[in-house]
């Protein structure tokens, strides 16, 4: 069989071609599985079984952690005094998850005087910052970083002035020289030998407070009162760590599978549970998938329109109805995130078919035009947009909004997304040596960075981009690639397939979830939401029992491929509804097929 479709008409379609991934033999240690899931287990870098250990004594020991056993002395000396101890967060689902985390632990480790803030995007900025400090309304023993102030120079330095202690803990990058924090605990300083460089910031945190638990049994703080369990607090690492997209390395899996694993039992915050009732998903089937696109975006979108204040408050309730009310409040600011999305990814379709004739699918020639900026923007928003217009036109593109709502400021913020071979922060340094002045601050790393310019430097900064971009075209992909493990074979279109696939997960950043791909013969298609989305009724072309299965493609092209066969590519996913249980296909992009 050939794909019929050439790859102008493909573009025009809107559809993304599909390329399957390279294997490797897979070894030995994986004989004894599935041959498909054995190789994609492969594909993924698994070449030993004990990688395959979700076992809570397979998670890595803290050797070579910077500065933890000072900061775990310094915050079992601040418990043991009595002292205040003030967690400062970051206003994304990872800072959330971390600051609750914290709050727990150090609450069952006996910490009587424990608070949190969180900053407000407008007033303080990010993290740690002098601005939040001298908002805080007593002057605490201590203040306990997370996932934030490994570059909070000014901040360290405001806190350090009032007389607190400071210990910060964080994953984020270091620059050249480290805040005078008391102690600094980040697996990603230069001298950090610990065997996971990828800890989310929650990740970070945990181990800090194994940490604490450990110095406090060793003063004999437990003897008369019961040793906190801090497992009992992994459904809050799992959620952070797959919500903050990191990479699952081996450590990583663990970490979430066993969170996972008390999410499904029904052994977490009523915070979790009651973001899963909003979001309709039923935790006792929860996947890293329902974390990732379900879970985390509820919390993050309190951060990113309103206070992340409001999904910490979340996961510290303990009283069920609570939980639930502040669930619900979270979810409508979730779908005001949406509409606001919504509205600004319309704004640059019209703009497009406007200014260039062009559809909001397409890309731009010019990469000039990659470089997007309405004054209706909003802030908060405009990461989630840049990564969708970067997976739309498999194009680096930044994305500008007015660095506060509603006020003009004279500043302008901008997030940006990049594709695989152009790096990001790398190019705004070149821009930024080649351009001084331009550029009022950025930051970042390979796939995302943002900046902040003058708002009269705009169209200077669009030409430095296009300028810059300009030795990269041959790295630019024709269009949106879907990577996948190839077909399966007839057996395995069955639920217990796919219950194999779902136990040796979490799949994630880094350890991608399985897509495959196969020919189908489509037998109907009933078109959802006014087309935005499609029910198909498919059957595998060499499948001998001639048994059709359900497919949905959610987010489909305003054209879909001609003819009557198609290649598909899927994910297989168990589909319960009523209590029944079925095989249903999600289609990611499909071809027709002569």
């Amino acid at each position: 069989m050939t794909i019929a479709n050439l790859d102008q008409s493909r573009r025009q379609l809107g559809l993304a071609s599909i390329r399957r991934r390279a294997a490797p033999e897979p070894p030995v240690g994986l004989a004894h599985l599935n041959p498909r899931l054995a190789r994609v287990l492969a594909a993924r870098g698994v070449s030993d079984p004990s990688q395959l250990d979700h076992e809570l004594a397979a998670i890595l020991p803290p050797t070579g952690m910077p500065d933890l056993e000072r900061a775990a002395e310094l915050v079992a000396d601040a418990i043991e005094a009595g002292d205040e101890i003030v967690v400062i967060g970051d206003f994304d689902a990872d800072g959330a998850t971390a600051t609750a985390l914290c709050l727990r632990a150090l609450r069952a480790m006996g910490a009587t005087r424990v608070d949190f803030r969180i900053p407000d995007r407008q007033r303080h900025g990010y993290g740690l910052s002098p601005a939040l400090v001298a908002e805080l309304e007593r002057v605490p023993g201590l203040v306990l970083t997370v996932d934030n102030g490994v570059s909070a120079h000014s901040g360290v330095a405001a806190a350090k002035a009032l007389g607190c202690r400071v210990v910060v803990t964080d994953h984020h990058l270091p620059g050249d020289t480290l805040p005078d924090a008391e102690a600094i605990v980040n697996p990603n300083r230069t001298e950090a030998t610990f065997g996971s460089r990828a800890l989310a910031g929650v990740g970070v945190a945990f181990y800090l407070l194994a940490a604490v638990r450990a110095e406090l049994d060793r003063r004999g703080q437990f003897a008369d009162r019961g040793r906190p369990n801090l497992a009992n607090w992994l459904d809050l690492v799992a959620l952070g760590t797959v919500a903050d997209v990191v990479e699952l390395d081996d450590n990583n899996r663990r970490l979430v599978a066993q969170g996972l694993a008390r999410i499904r039992a029904q052994q977490c915050a009523p915070g979790i549970l009651a973001l899963f009732a909003e979001s309709g998903r039923d935790p006792r089937e929860a996947q890293s998938r329902d974390l990732g696109f379900a879970i985390g975006p509820r919390l993050n979108a309190a951060g990113r329109l309103e206070n992340m204040r409001l999904g910490v408050e979340c996961l510290l309730a303990d009283d069920p109805a609570e939980a639930r009310r502040l669930a619900a409040e979270l979810d409508r600011i979730n779908r005001e995130r949406r509409s606001v999305e919504r509205d600004m990814l319309d704004t640059v379709a019209m703009d497009l078919e406007r200014a260039l004739g062009g559809q909001g699918d397409v890309p731009p020639e010019q990469a000039a035009e990659w470089v997007r900026y309405d004054p209706g923007f909003h802030p908060g928003v405009i990461g989630i947009v840049a990564g969708r217009l970067k997976t739309r036109w498999a194009r680096p593109v930044f994305v500008f909004a007015p660095a506060e709502v509603g006020v003009d400021n004279g500043l302008l913020k901008g997030s940006g997304r990049s594709i695989p071979g152009i790096h990001l922060r790398d190019l705004l340094v070149e821009i930024d040596a080649r351009h001084p002045g331009l550029i009022e601050g950025f930051g970042g790393h390979a796939m995302a960075a943002g900046l902040s310019l003058g708002t009269g430097r705009l169209e200077a900064f669009r030409h430095a981009f296009a300028d810059a971009v300009a030795r990269f075209d041959e790295r630019l992909p024709e269009g949106r690639e879907v990577l996948t493990d190839g077909p399966l074979a007839t057996e395995d279109f069955h639920l217990d397939f796919v219950s194999l696939l779902d136990r040796h997960g979490p799949w994630g950043t880094g350890f991608p979830e399985p897509l495959f791909d196969n020919v189908f013969d489509v037998l109907e298609k009933t078109a959802l939401k006014d087309g935005k989305h499609w029910r198909l009724v498919v059957r595998p072309v060499d499948a001998a029992d001639r048994r059709s299965m359900d497919a949905i493609w959610f987010h489909a092209p305003d054209a879909l491929p001609p003819g009557r066969r198609w290649q598909i590519a899927y994910r297989p996913v168990i589909d319960t509804f009523r209590g029944q249980r079925r095989l249903k296909l999600f289609v990611e992009t499909a071809l027709p097929v002569t």
